[in-house]
This record gives structure tokens, sequence and C-alpha cells, in this order.
């Protein structure tokens, strides 16, 4: 049985467990959760692997990307990255590495993480058929499902597909004249080959068959969205509707057939609509977990996307996102180095925590509660403990300050925490 199938017969797991005390809530609130499909649990078949819950009632996760995508890039490198999105506490990791030693490096971020791990099977799959046929455009559907087999059974707990992308999904956004037509890697990829063949997609017609492998391995099906809006002037066009509500119908199948799911979105969305866009998702998709790129509410930011991001994510983890892929600085100009990506996390997660204390997550508003208290007591040591980067405060306040027990150099001896306690504490 599949861990949603557990969940609808009430069997609470060891996951299930795990995650709960984790998240400071009941089992029977998380096992509730996954079988109804507000939570899905990303957990391996690899013991060194932690699981994370994600969904309605919990805390809102942060994923980073990272992958080889230049042939001056090396496995090296990209666990470089790895090592500081895992230093900034970063939930989850995607590999989307689409050229190289691909497996070699999943099989090393699979083996040295800790953490659960996602791939988008398209990738490795236009990887190995131009190697094997000269162009991806000769790839077969088999190509498609045995890369999603071989990705399952090694281990991850969450594969990125795109079976809404549809032939009439596709001509909607041709007919409607997008400024930015796609901006998908594995959709655009996945929409050339369809159009250039003449076939629908195959994870679309042969959806039974994702989901026979889902269930074999008891993975996350993420479904990624081809129509991501790519500028904010494309956003809630109706190709991106379209592929929602046929994404919609897909959720309750994977439900019915014992397979978790989660919905991934945009991307770029002007401030007013990314609340909408969430609610959108939420009711078109049964309450599926939303994971979402950014949201990016400006397109133009370039090389400060990470903010960018931080300013839609926090609203839209506000509206019920509940997984944000981060974004980082070099968003658009460039690949990422190590800097930005502990930037790209750290930016995610002030945006997350900023979410979950708008929906008065417990937790959440009592961290920040106890930073207030620390602060009047101006005790330096239980602020940096309790800041979501306590390396980079406490190394900003020892290079401008020199006392633990002294205001800081912000308003020095004008303090307004000092000023309150000598004159205005109460007796």
């Amino acid at each position: 049985m599949t861990l949603l199938e557990k969940a609808k017969c009430g069997e609470i797991t060891a996951e299930m467990q795990y995650v709960a005390e984790k998240e400071g809530v009941r089992p029977e609130f998380i096992c509730e959760g996954v079988a109804n499909g507000d939570i899905v649990i990303l957990y391996s078949s690899r013991e060194n692997i932690h699981p994370v819950a994600v969904g309605k009632g919990l805390f809102t996760k942060v994923s980073a990307s990272v992958g080889m995508y230049e042939e001056a890039d090396t496995i090296d490198g990209e666990m470089a990255k790895i090592d500081a999105a895992v230093k900034a506490h970063a939930d989850t990791i995607m590999d989307l590495s689409v050229r190289g030693p691909i497996e070699e490096m999943r099989e090393k971020v699979l083996s040295t993480v800790g953490r659960p791990v996602g791939t988008l099977p398209m990738y490795e799959t236009l990887s190995v058929a131009e190697a094997k046929y000269g162009t991806a455009l000769d790839m077969t559907p088999d190509d498609m499902f045995d890369m999603i087999e071989k990705q399952a059974s090694q281990g991850v707990a969450f594969i990125a597909v795109h079976p809404g992308t549809t032939l009439s999904v596709i001509h909607r956004a041709k007919d409607e004249g997008r400024i930015d037509p796609l901006v998908s890697y594995g959709g655009s990829h996945l929409i050339g080959w369809m159009l250039y063949n003449n076939t629908e997609n195959p994870l679309y017609t042969e959806f039974d068959r994702l989901i026979e492998i889902c269930k074999k391995y008891d993975v996350v099906l993420s479904f990624a969205d081809g129509m991501r809006p790519g500028c904010i002037a494309d956003s809630l066009d109706h190709a991106q509707v379209e592929e929602l509500v046929i994404l919609g119908g897909l959720v309750r199948r994977a439900r019915e057939a014992g397979v978790q799911v989660m919905v991934k979105g945009p991307g770029h969305v002007p401030l007013d609509e990314i609340a909408t866009t969430v609610q959108l998702e939420k009711k078109l998709c049964y309450g599926a977990p939303y994971f979402v790129f950014g949201c990016l509410p400006t397109d133009a930011a370039a090389g400060y996307d990470h903010i960018t991001s931080a300013i839609g994510g926090a609203v839209a983890a506000y509206a019920g996102a509940d997984f944000l892929c981060y974004v980082t600085p070099a968003e658009h100009i460039g690949m990422p180095n190590v800097d930005d990506v502990y930037q790209g996390v750290m930016a995610s997660r002030i945006a997350a925590h900023a979410g979950d204390v708008a929906k008065g997550h417990p937790q959440a508003v009592k961290w920040d509660l106890d930073m207030s208290v620390a602060r009047r007591a101006m005790n330096w040591k239980e602020q940096f403990k309790l800041s979501i980067d306590p390396e980079t405060a406490e190394r900003v306040w020892r290079e401008r300050s020199t006392s633990f027990t002294s205001e800081c150099t912000m308003c020095g001896k004008y303090c307004a925490m000092k000023i309150v306690e000598k004159y205005l504490r109460a007796e």
C-alpha cells in the first residue's frame, strides 16, 4: 500500500509520526491531511533521507534547485551549491541537471543531502535522446516513461511532469499572443516535440502509465505548469487557466489511484493577482498543495529577483501556497553561484515565515514574539539564536558592536529600548 492508501485506512505510519513531531501537530492531523490530499509527505526509500510534509496547516516549505547546465559545470561545483542550500536550511533539493554525468550527480545528491530530492525526468530524457538519436525530437513516449521509472526507482521523493500541457492548451496560448510565450524549460521542449511530431502529450494520453510508476515506488507527483506565465502581463490568461483545469482532473485521478500529488505554479504574477492565483489552484485542484516559483510581482528587478521573489512569496504563502521554489539574485541573467544559492534560500525562508506569521501559525507567531522579548532585553545571544540566519546576524553585530550588554550601533546611547527601560518601566 502507498502512504496515501494507508492514510485513507487511518493507519499512522512512521513517516507521519516523524513529520508530525517536526511540525508540532498530532499524527492524526497529518494522517487526515494526507488522506484528503491537503498534505503530501515527501519521503524516500533511502533511509538517510528524512521525510518532509507539505500542505495545509503546516510550515511553508522552501525548495532549492541546482543542476549541471553548462559544459563547464561539475558535480563538485553543484554539490558546493547544495551545501550552501543545506546550510541555509532549504527543506528540499531539486536536481535539474540537463547535461554531463546526470545519473552520477543524482546518486551523489541522493546519498548525501539527507532531505527529499525532486527531479524533472524530462531533462535527462532530452539529454539521453540527443545522444541516442542525434536530436531530442526523435525521442519516444517509452523513452519518457522509462526515465520516469528509472529515477523513481533510485529513491527520488517527487517528480515534476507536465501532463496538463495538451495540444488544446498550446493552441490556446498561440491564439492569445502571449508576450513571453513559454518559459518552462521542460515544458517548452515537450511542446516542441508534440508539435514536431503532431502528437498529443503522452503524459496526458497515457496518464495511467504514469500513475502506475508512481504508485509502484510511492513517489509524489508534482504537476508542473508548462503554461506558467513568463511575465506579469501574461498572468492568468486562458492558456494558464485551461491547463490548471486539466491538472485538477488529473489530481483526482492520481488520488483515486493512491498516489500523492501537488501542483506547481508561477512564476510571474502581479501583486494584486497572487492571492487569486493561489485561490484558483486550491479550488480547481481540490486543495492540492501548491508549489509556486516565486511568485515574482515585477519583471524589472534583474539582479535582485530574490527580493522580488520574497515579496511575492510572502503574499503567496499568506494566501495559501504551501511550498516556495527559491529564486536567486542571478535569475534571468546567469547561472547562480554558491552565494546566490544561499541568498536565494534565505530570501524564500523569510517569505515563507512572513506568510506563516500572517496566517497565524502558532509556532511562527511565537518565534517572532520571542525575538521581540529578546530585543527588549537586549539579549544579543538570544537574538542571534532566534534569527533566521544566526551566523549573519552575529557576524554583523560583532563587526559593529563591542559588548553583549550594550545597545547596537544603530541608535547608540539613544537606544529606544534603553530609554523605555530606564524611564517608562512599569513598577
